[in-house]
């Protein structure tokens, strides 16, 4: 991937050059509605791509945020979860239950930020790439609360799905319990629910029990 797509059609000459940027650095991101997820919707039977993804994350931090156990800047928050994924561009996406393909992740991730945000003029890449450094390293309140609906969006999916990735060989219903417990670092209610999701989903044999899968 090595042109932007708007060499394929460039803009034409006399444009501001720092608008030229940012119109570009939009262009590139629809590459976002190109990577498929692991997830699968609940409205059709394919899977989401990223830019859904974040979409779903946006409106989810508007509407659960009464929940967040330390008050959160709703704004701020959406920002965070709007341009998580935006490395995923170059990065890929990294199923949540896959060791292997994790074990490299933050390398790919951390080279694809400096890509995409380079794109832009500097003052604006720096605070996007702020922005992005804020989520992964979840030490504020609305990081915490962006990672909670990051990990919350696919429970949900999987849940309408009757277990989805849940059902990946080799993983059990404790596993999605400790990947999905982030989600109580920012939300004691949000997680009992989640929690409450999964356990009705191993009783019901959508998620493997540790008993069974052993």
């Amino acid at each position: 991937m090595s042109e932007l797509l708007v060499d394929a059609n460039p803009f034409p000459d006399g444009l501001d050059a720092r608008l030229r940027a940012q119109l570009a650095f939009l262009v590139e991101v629809d590459r976002l509605k190109t990577v498929l997820r692991q997830s699968p919707l609940a409205a059709a039977a394919r899977r989401e791509n990223d830019a859904e993804h974040s979409w779903h994350l946006a409106l989810m931090v508007g509407v659960l945020a009464e929940y967040a156990d330390e008050p959160i800047d709703i704004g701020h928050t959406v920002q965070l979860v709007l341009l998580h994924d935006l490395v995923e561009i170059h990065a890929g996406d990294t199923p949540l239950y896959d060791g292997a393909a994790a074990a490299d992740q933050a390398a790919r991730e951390e080279a694809a930020a400096e890509r995409i945000f380079g794109l832009l003029p500097p003052d604006q890449a720096e605070r996007m790439r702020a922005l992005w450094d804020e989520f992964e390293a979840r030490r504020t309140p609305e990081a915490r609360f962006a990672k909670a609906m990051d990990r919350l969006q696919p429970l949900l999916l999987n849940w309408m799905a009757r277990g989805g990735t849940w059902r990946t060989p080799g993983v059990t219903a404790d596993e999605v319990r400790a990947r999905k417990a982030v989600i109580g670092d920012a939300s004691t209610a949000l997680w009992a629910a989640g929690r409450r999701l999964i356990d009705e989903g191993e009783r019901r044999g959508w998620a493997r029990s540790t008993a069974t899968n052993s």
